[in-house]
C-alpha cells in the first residue's frame, strides 16, 4: 500500500525529475483563522515511514510524522494567508496563494510539483494536479501533515487570546460550540466574515 503512494513521484523520476515537491493545504472550510499550506520534497528513503493521508491519522500519530518529516525531508516550506486576505480574494485563490507560497519557501527549489486538488499555482516549476492527491502522493501526504499541525498549533495559540471561542477544541471549523460561540459573543479579528454564519448571526 505504502508502495503505492510514491508511484507519482516515481513516474516524475523517471522523466528526469529530481526535486519533487508535494504540495497540500490545511483550512479551507473554517469559519476562523488561516489557510496554510505545506510543500514537502521527500527523499525515497522515507517510503515505509507510515506516511499517509493527515485525515486517516490521529492527532499523535500526526505529531510523530511532523517530527520525522521535518527531520528527514530535503526541503519543507509553509505558506499561511490571513482571514483579512481570505475575505478579499475568496478561500480557493486564498488556499492556491498559500500553496504558491509554500512552494516559493522551498530551499532547494523544486523541479516538479505534485499539488492536491484540481488547479495549478503561480510557480515557473511544471506541476501537476491531483485530485484527493494526498490519498494518492507520499509527498502531498507529507505536505498535509506539515499543513494540518502548523494550522492547529497556530490556532491552539489563537485559543490562548480569544478564548471564548474555544479554538483549541474546534481549530475553527463550524462546529454547534463553535457556532454558539458566534452567536453569544460576536465574531473577533481572525473571523473570516466572507463566511456565512461568521459574522456571528447564527442561532445557538
Amino acid at each position: 500500500m505504502d508502495a503505492d503512494l510514491w508511484a507519482l513521484e516515481t513516474e516524475a523520476l523517471v522523466k528526469g525529475y529530481r526535486a519533487i515537491a508535494g504540495v497540500d493545504e490545511a483550512g479551507r472550510g473554517p469559519l476562523a483563522g488561516p489557510v496554510v499550506a505545506a510543500a514537502v520534497i521527500l527523499p525515497h528513503a522515507m517510503a515505509g515511514s507510515g506516511i499517509q493521508d493527515s485525515k486517516k491519522l490521529t492527532p499523535k500519530k500526526r505529531q510523530h510524522l511532523y517530527r520525522l518529516i521535518y527531520q528527514n525531508a530535503r526541503a519543507v516550506g509553509v505558506g499561511i494567508v490571513d482571514p483579512v486576505e481570505i475575505d478579499r480574494v475568496n478561500i480557493l485563490n486564498a488556499s492556491l496563494a498559500a500553496m504558491a507560497m509554500a512552494v516559493s519557501n522551498l530551499f532547494p527549489s523544486p523541479d516538479f510539483l505534485l499539488i492536491d486538488g484540481q488547479f495549478g499555482i503561480l510557480s515557473p516549476a511544471p506541476q501537476r494536479p491531483v485530485v484527493k492527491g494526498d490519498a494518492l502522493s507520499a509527498s502531498i501526504a507529507a505536505a498535509s501533515i506539515v499543513a494540518k499541525v502548523s494550522r492547529d498549533a497556530l490556532m491552539t495559540r489563537y485559543d490562548e487570546e480569544y478564548p471564548q471561542f474555544g479554538f483549541a477544541r474546534h481549530k475553527g471549523y463550524p462546529t454547534r460550540d463553535h457556532r454558539y460561540a458566534l452567536a453569544r459573543h460576536g465574531p473577533c479579528p481572525i473571523h473570516r466574515l466572507s463566511f456565512h454564519g461568521a459574522a456571528g448571526g447564527a442561532k445557538p
